[in-house]
């Protein structure tokens, strides 16, 4: 039985995921693309779920290519049931979602996450009420607190298990709007050969959108008749509204989502805490780069010394067995040879790779989770801007110190193909955490820390360097950044633990054993 987990960027759908996959959960890419998604299989009450936990996305309209590889699985994948799960404070915003996701006709159950921040703002919530319009289930969690998942699951479980589990209510549009779509609606159902793969309602309304994928899909055996209704309707939905169909769906989505928060939500008074005040020093305009000055350092810094203090402990325990196999073998015979070159690969990854590596993936992941990546786009848009880009492409950038191949995969959150390819070439400059173990292990140790970190300022300059002739030799204005900046949230031990895990185990799994053939060939 598969279960999908949708929902917008930073509603905290990966900490849901996170709170209860299991360490063999598994990253992999949506067929035939580099869009990639993570799945685990979990245990809920004797029965074995697999967890599908697709990239953010804001629309099944696909406003770009990873949102419509995203909707394109979704929707020709079996899936048994799909949690859509909302940012609570921010209700509002995520609705036209999930309007769209109730066209599908699949099960499905709305999570309001971060409840806690919700009530934080003083907004109310009469989950019941929204259940009843919805005529969905809705449930409500704190992912991070882990409060709420175990029910959101067993409710998922009980909805799977009933043979007619039921589907959401259908919501209409403005009766204009509603003509026209239930003309093409029931056109489709007395033309359309294929009408069983997708429901009738959800393709006449992606039609009207002049979906491209869709429209290829009809384009087939008497697909020219369908091409010329849908023109012929799309005019029609233009002349009333006059403005573009694909405007005029969205903003009924929009409309739909508003009057249904306005009847079950309440907003009473904020409660001002810490967060607003540390945002007006972390974000100020002066306090706030000297702070991501102070953070870097700290955070290299840091590295350096927990690395060097646990590499020189374990180089020596590796010393003392070494010196020991020497005593107890002939140190000119190929068995000693043999068994010393293995050890070395070992202590390579365990001595010198791993002290390093893990501190700097934990740091990564605390520095992602509170909430400080996006500042820094903010703080940086203005520097990216100088290269021709603007501040969005700074957090590829930051993920290129974990590692390039997810840094240049992270470009696709870029609107401008122009963008892409020249965050893709500055990300893959960024000394990845093999080639920081380098700098740490070597440089720092033998030269001092501020050396290794006089080589990070120096990538830097070369960075920039490479990014403004690019944009000279692709010249073009680059968009505007638009970004939600997300809450401060404390990280949680357990998805600290398990993200660190996700990410280093590439480097146990694959990069260790060649590390440890490659000593034993070289020796």
């Amino acid at each position: 039985m598969k279960i999908g987990l949708i929902g917008q960027p930073n509603a905290g759908k990966s900490t849901l995921f996170n709170s209860v996959a299991g360490y063999k959960s598994a990253t992999s890419n949506l067929p035939g693309t580099t869009v990639n998604y993570t799945k685990s299989k979990v245990r809920i009450n004797g029965d074995v779920f697999e967890i599908i936990d697709f990239p953010g996305t804001y629309s099944l309209s696909a406003t770009n290519d990873a949102e419509a590889e995203v909707r394109n699985y979704l929707i020709e994948s079996h899936f048994d049931l799909i949690i859509d799960v909302i940012d609570a404070s921010q209700m509002g915003r995520s609705l036209p979602l999930t309007l769209e996701l109730m066209e599908l006709n699949f099960p499905l159950i709305v999570v309001l996450n971060m409840f806690d921040e919700a009530q934080r703002k003083g907004i109310e919530i009469d989950t019941g009420k929204l259940s009843e319009i919805l005529g969905i289930p809705v449930q409500t969690t704190i992912a991070s607190k882990n409060i709420g998942v175990k029910e959101l699951f067993l409710t998922a479980k009980s909805l799977i298990k009933k043979q007619h589990p039921g589907k959401a209510k259908k919501i209409l549009c403005q009766r204009d709007v509603e003509e026209v779509i239930e003309e093409l609606e029931q056109y489709l159902n007395r033309n359309y050969t294929r009408k069983t793969d997708y429901p009738s309602r959800f393709l006449a309304i992606k039609l009207l959108e002049d979906d491209d994928y869709f429209l290829k899909i009809v384009s087939s055996g008497n697909g020219v008749k369908i091409s010329k209704k849908v023109a012929e309707l799309q005019k029609k939905m233009v002349k009333l509204r006059g403005k573009p169909q694909d405007s005029v769906l969205a903003m009924e989505r929009h409309a739909i989502a508003m009057d249904i928060y306005d009847q079950v939500v309440k907003i009473g008074s904020p409660r001002r805490d810490w967060r607003e005040k540390l945002d007006n020093i972390v974000m100020h305009k002066v306090f706030g780069y000297l702070i991501l000055v102070s953070v870097l350092v700290a955070f290299f810094y840091i590295i350096f010394v927990l690395g060097s203090f646990v590499e020189d402990f374990l180089l020596s325990g590796f010393d003392i067995l070494d010196a020991w196999l020497a005593s107890q073998m002939n140190p000119s015979g190929f068995v000693f040879q043999f068994v010393k070159s293995f050890i070395w690969g070992i202590s390579g990854g365990i001595a010198i790779v791993l002290p390093y590596l893990i501190p700097f993936l934990i740091g990564l992941t605390i520095l992602e989770d509170i909430g400080y990546l996006p500042r820094v786009a903010y703080l940086m848009d203005a520097f990216m801007h100088r290269i021709g880009l603007h501040g969005t492409s700074i957090i590829p950038a930051v993920l290129g110190y974990g590692c390039n191949v997810p840094a240049v995969m992270a470009t696709r959150i870029l609107t401008s193909r122009r963008d892409k390819i020249i965050s893709a070439v500055i990300s893959s400059m960024i000394p990845c955490s093999a080639r920081s173990i380098v700098i740490f292990g070597l440089v720092a140790h033998y030269l001092g820390p501020m050396w290794a970190f006089a080589i990070y300022v120096l990538n830097i300059f070369v960075i920039a360097l490479t990014g403004k002739i690019l944009s000279a030799l692709m010249p073009e204005v680059s968009p505007g950044m638009v970004m939600e900046v997300p809450s401060y949230r404390l990280p949680s031990y357990t998805v600290v633990k398990k993200k660190t895990w996700f990410r280093i185990k590439e480097f146990v799994v694959v990069a260790w054993p060649i590390l440890i053939i490659i000593s034993r060939s070289i020796n």
